[in-house]
């Protein structure tokens, strides 16, 4: 017996704050680890990367709905507002790396491991939607 949602059922609708909600526990879990076992210099460095990476997701979210909206003609998205989101994220993104490079090149680390914390909420979204589908 397969896994099969009914026509009201929003169980796909919700895997947004479902994402969101791993990405926290993720978080919490990855800067006590960094923290402890690799100190605080890389355990600020991911707690950063993790809020870059959380906000990151979040405006990629309302890029897409921005987006949708535009190509849809329903909506008050403009196209400008939606390219100067989407380019923003980079350069905050390239602003704090740039920040943690010029004082500490271990909390450059954490950085990155931080920024992979959508990638990992997203796999773990993605085994639990799977487990639904094979267990029924």
């Amino acid at each position: 017996m397969t896994f099969q949602p009914e026509p009201g059922d929003d169980f796909y609708a919700r895997a947004l704050d479902r994402i969101r909600k791993i990405m926290l526990v993720l978080g919490i879990a990855g800067l006590i680890t960094a923290w402890t076992f690799f100190g605080w210099r890389i355990g600020i460095g991911f707690a950063l990367g993790g809020a870059v990476a959380y906000l990151n997701f979040h405006w990629l979210t309302k890029i897409v709905a921005g987006i949708s909206e535009l190509t849809s003609g329903s909506g008050t998205a403009t196209s400008r507002r939606v390219v100067h989101r989407f380019v923003l994220r980079y350069v905050l993104m390239a602003v704090i790396a740039f920040v943690i490079l010029a004082v500490s090149r271990e909390s450059l680390y954490g950085l990155f491991a931080g920024l992979f914390l959508p990638a990992a909420a997203i796999l773990c979204e993605a085994a639990y939607e799977t487990y639904k589908v094979i267990s029924g």
